[in-house]
Parts: structure tokens; C-alpha cells; sequence
């Protein structure tokens, strides 16, 4: 491994001896420390958080991004471009040596540049949050400056309840001469709409199984995140108008039981914490919520109710984050190195911004799978009538969405910013899908390219 760890360290010295180091350290260091004097937040420990961590590690990622894309395309291209890599390329070093130690060489800087510019975050959010006042600091100790995961009621057996009502439905004749598909998508409906819909005075029921985890939160205060929608008719955009219920959370008939009565938004998330140990000694965790409202409230399946708990503390998250950010500065390097294995550095740069603009176009490839169309003719009043270029482009957009949806499946941005936890096995999930799948794809191609390539002719071809 010492031709290679040889070939990472030349690439760093490379980097340096450009002073590419000690410029992008100079912005990164200069946008974290001015980008919260500029853009001020609502006075809030969210708000605060957001506006410090989403603004400054948006602008890191973009501008390590570049650089990195920047750097990957130059160093292999240029060095094919003018003849340099023939003095490793005539040692006993293989090229996928020469192409992996390069990967590894920007991986190594983006790690000390991540470094670096995640510790003024840390540090300045630190420093500015002594100016919030004491109540919201105690927010920003419990619910912001914490790593919390959450955990959901399992998800209902709908299809089960679908096919036992169809069985029943069927007895009547006339549901019986009915198209089956449509009589079971009706069903599905009603079935999805029980599960979720609380009718004015009626009372909707989560059972949380905490399982091992009992043990681990015991002692320690829980909070309910809880958001439900109410029809269109009874909210307004103009004079927002609050529901009230009534939470209880505790074993059934008993004393520990909590009841919370509560006036809350429509169409927005809320949290409040309980106190600990609510759960009975099988780990179940019972929630009730009884509307006292004369409009019927949605509560989503998945989304309208989750129990958040400590999970770990900010800087070990904090630290997570940045190396989930890591990875796709990873990734982005192997992306770079493919296309500099057989094309030209100006090319290969041009080449992967294209590709990486792809990548951001989640909601305009998204948009065109949603419509079946690409090139859709409309026609007034009607829906767009498919072109031929359609049979081809949509299923490829479908395909390219489940990519970049694969990809792009951590936000440590969002994460970090809302006290969300991001988890040991979520930073392993997008290392092994960013780095090993995708940038394990990228570097096959470009490692495979460049073995083949006859690096003596790129002095010719200019």
C-alpha cells in the first residue's frame, strides 16, 4: 500500500503547492463567519439553529462541491494532458493505484477541509446562541442542541382489512357484478381513511412499542411530534384558526396517566414533551387524543404522530453529519476522476457539472414521471397526450428518479438543524450508497477506462 498512500500524499502536496488549500480555506472560514451576520433569524432556538447551520453547510457543501469537481478533473486530466502520469505510469504501479490514490488524496483534503470549517460552526454556534434569552436556550439545550430519533406506531395491516371487508362486501350481489379493482380501491380508501380521520368527539389511539428501547429511555422526559390536516374549508390562510383536543398518554385506567388539553394549527408540526416513563412494563406506550373540536382532524399514517427521544448528544451528531457530507464529496470526487480517465480537463468538468445539475433536477424529473409526459401535447381543457419520445424518456426518468432518490436519502443538513438524529446505521447506509455503490460505479468506469487508454497519444491529440 506504499505506492498508494505515495500517490494520496503527491495529489495533497499538489493541492497545496496550487495554494488551493489555503484559498478555500479563507472563504469557507470568511462565509461561516459572515453569513450569520448577514441573514438574522426570528430570535427563536429553531429559528437561530436553521438560519447558522442550514445557510453555512449549504454554502460548504456547494463550495467544497466545486472544488472538489474542479480538482478531480485537473489533476488526472491535466497530468494525462501534458504527459506527467507516464513517470508512474512506466513504474511497476498499476493504474487503478494511480486513479484509487488520487481518490484518496481529495478525499483526505475534503476530510481536513470539512474539519476545519465544521469546527467554526460548532464553535460559532456555541458562541451566538449565550446572546438567545433563557427560555430559549433552555429549548435549544432539550430539543435543538441533541441528537433525538423518533419512533412510529407500526404501520397498520391495511391490506388484510381490505381483503376481509371485500369478502364481506362481496355477499351483495351487486358489489359482487362490480369491477374487483375498483370495488378493492374503494375499499383501501375507506380503510386508509378510518385509520386516519378523527371525527368531531371521537378518539384516535396510537400504541408505541418502545421494545429494548424501555430501557434505554427510561427516566429520561419523551416528546410528542404530532401534525394532522383539517379539510379546506375549516382553515384559513388569513385567520389561521387553531383546533383543540385533549391529549392522554399513559397506561390505560391508571394514575400515571397524563391528559394534556391542547389548542393546536392545522397542517404543521408540534411538539410537547411527556414526562418519562409512561410506558407499562412490556415497553407499550399508549397515546389517546380525543377531538373537542366541530371539524374532523387527519393525523398521516407514518407522519402524524412520532415519539422522539435522546439518542445522543449534538457533537457526536454534529460529527455524523459532516461525514455523510463527506461522502458525497466522495462521491463527487470519483464522478470527476471518471470523466477525467478519457476525457479532456475542460470536457470532463463540463461533463460532471451536467451531471451533478441532474442530480439537484429531483423535482423536474419527479414532475415528469408524476405526468407521463415529456414532450406532452395539451390540448385546451384536456390532459397532455403522450409522444412517442415519451415511450422512452419516462420509464428512464423513473429509473433515474429512484437513483437520485437512492442518493440523496440523508439530509444532515436538515437533520442537524431540526435536532434530528442521524444514526450510526443512516451514516453506514449513505456510505455504503454514495461511496461504495455509486462511487464504487464511477470508479470501475473510470479505473477501467484509464488501464485501457494509451496514455502516449494525449500529447498528440493536442
Amino acid at each position: 500500500m506504499q505506492s498508494l498512500f505515495a500517490i494520496a500524499h503527491l495529489t495533497l502536496k499538489a493541492a497545496f503547492r496550487f495554494r488551493l488549500v489555503a484559498a478555500l480555506s479563507v472563504i469557507l472560514v470568511s462565509v461561516i463567519l459572515i453569513l450569520p451576520w448577514i441573514i438574522r433569524d426570528d430570535g427563536t432556538a429553531r429559528g437561530f439553529t436553521q438560519i447558522i447551520l442550514t445557510y453555512t453547510l449549504s454554502v460548504i457543501t456547494a463550495l467544497l462541491g466545486m472544488a472538489t469537481l474542479w480538482l478531480a478533473c485537473g489533476t488526472l486530466a491535466r497530468e494525462i494532458e501534458e504527459c506527467q502520469i507516464q513517470m508512474l505510469a512506466v513504474k511497476p504501479v498499476p493504474r487503478w493505484k494511480i486513479w484509487f490514490g488520487k481518490w484518496l488524496g481529495i478525499t483526505l483534503l475534503n476530510a481536513l477541509l470539512l474539519a476545519v470549517s465544521g469546527g467554526c460552526v460548532y464553535g460559532l454556534l456555541h458562541y451566538k446562541s449565550n446572546g438567545l434569552p433563557p427560555a430559549e436556550q433552555v429549548i435549544l439545550r432539550n430539543e435543538v442542541f441533541v441528537a433525538r430519533a423518533g419512533i412510529r406506531e407500526e404501520s397498520p395491516n391495511i391490506e388484510g382489512d381490505v381483503e376481509t371487508l371485500l369478502k364481506e362486501r362481496l355477499k351483495d350481489a351487486q358489489v359482487a357484478s362490480m369491477d374487483r379493482a375498483f370495488v378493492r380501491k374503494q375499499l383501501r380508501e375507506q380503510v386508509i381513511a378510518r385509520q386516519q380521520v378523527v371525527p368531531s368527539g371521537y378518539v384516535r389511539r396510537w400504541q408505541i412499542k418502545l421494545g429494548a428501547l424501555k430501557d434505554f429511555v427510561r427516566n429520561q422526559p419523551l416528546y410528542l411530534r404530532v401534525k394532522f390536516f383539517v379539510p379546506p374549508e375549516a382553515s384559513s390562510t388569513l385567520t389561521p384558526k387553531n383546533f383543540e383536543g385533549i391529549w392522554q398518554v399513559g397506561p390505560p385506567d391508571t394514575s400515571k396517566r397524563v391528559v394534556k388539553k391542547v389548542s393546536l394549527a392545522a397542517d404543521t408540526f408540534h411538539e410537547f414533551p411527556i414526562p418519562a416513563d409512561l410506558f407499562d412494563n412490556d415497553g407499550l406506550l399508549t397515546i389517546d387524543y380525543q377531538n373537542h373540536s366541530e371539524t374532523a382532524v387527519l393525523f398521516p399514517i407514518g407522519e402524524g404522530l412520532e415519539v422522539l427521544y435522546r439518542e445522543s448528544g449534538f457533537a457526536v451528531n454534529f460529527a455524523r453529519g459532516l461525514a455523510v457530507i463527506l461522502c458525497w464529496m466522495g462521491l463527487l470526487a470519483a464522478l470527476g476522476l471518471a470523466a477525467a480517465s478519457f476525457l479532456s480537463f475542460p470536457v470532463a468538468a463540463f461533463v460532471s457539472l451536467g451531471m451533478l445539475t441532474i442530480l439537484f433536477s429531483g423535482g423536474t424529473i419527479s414532475a415528469v414521471v408524476q405526468e407521463g409526459t415529456i414532450v406532452g401535447i395539451s390540448e385546451e381543457g384536456g390532459p397532455s397526450v403522450p409522444s412517442a419520445l415519451d415511450a422512452v424518456a419516462v420509464p428512464a426518468f423513473k429509473v433515474m428518479l429512484n437513483v437520485i432518490n437512492l442518493v440523496r436519502g440523508v439530509s444532515p443538513i436538515d437533520n442537524l438543524s431540526t435536532g434530528r438524529s442521524i444514526t450510526w446505521w443512516q451514516l453506514a447506509g449513505a456510505f455504503g450508497q454514495i461511496v461504495l455503490l455509486f462511487g464504487g460505479l464511477f470508479a470501475l468506469a473510470g479505473i477501467s477506462i484509464l488501464t485501457r487508454r494509451e496514455l502516449a497519444t494525449a500529447q498528440h491529440q493536442q
